[in-house]
């Protein structure tokens, strides 16, 4: 499938937006957060490059999973560590042991539905992480209540995160043509998010 003009700006757009939040949108944190936050903006970044230059046909690679899982995993763990002090070794450790899990599933050669049950799990906790901490602090008045944006964001990079997933191993949720649609869109307002809820939040 072809990209459209539309398409390209969206993915440009979300490039700058992921740019802008390396370089500016993350100052004042603490050191780990900055880290998981440069980590999954920067591969966020690549990964939308790539989708430029490459078109559609990069998604049909295997490191495409593994990179679309490095994404939610710092975003969370971030938040994770600046917000909920109590978790911040026992998410690390999840991250480090899901992230392995996701790479050794998807880089040997498994018949049954183990590399798919490890690919949900892992974005389903990440996804869920990052949409319902914003949205919980900020209604607890620890942040402003722009902070929820992230949250929004943390829905649409686990719903994308679960579009792809699906579609990689072959049992797609929606048909491929409406996923690549959908995709650039899904991509520049969940980065937007990210970009106003950190920045006003």
């Amino acid at each position: 499938m072809r990209m459209s003009i539309l398409d390209r700006i969206l993915l440009l757009l979300t490039c700058l937006l992921a740019a802008y939040q390396i370089v500016v949108g993350i100052d004042a944190m603490g050191e780990l957060p900055i880290i998981a936050y440069t980590i999954a903006f920067g591969v966020l970044l690549v990964a939308v490059l790539l989708l430029i230059i490459l078109g559609y046909d990069v998604l049909d690679s295997p490191v495409a999973v593994i990179v679309s899982t490095i994404i939610p995993l710092g975003l969370a763990t971030g938040l994770v560590w600046q917000y909920a002090p109590s978790l911040r070794m026992p998410y690390l450790l999840f991250a480090v042991l899901g992230f392995t899990a996701v790479v050794i599933t998807r880089s040997i050669s498994i018949k049954n539905k183990l590399p798919i049950v490890t690919l949900a799990v892992v974005h389903g906790i990440a996804g869920m992480t990052i949409f319902l901490l914003p949205i919980i602090v900020s209604l607890q008045g620890k942040t402003e209540f722009l902070f929820s944006l992230v949250g929004v964001g943390g829905a649409l990079i686990g719903l994308g995160g679960l579009l792809l997933a699906f579609l990689k191993t072959g049992k797609p949720i929606l048909p491929r043509e409406t996923i690549l649609k959908l995709l650039p869109g899904l991509l520049f307002a969940m980065t937007l998010c990210f970009v106003i809820g950190f920045k006003y939040g």
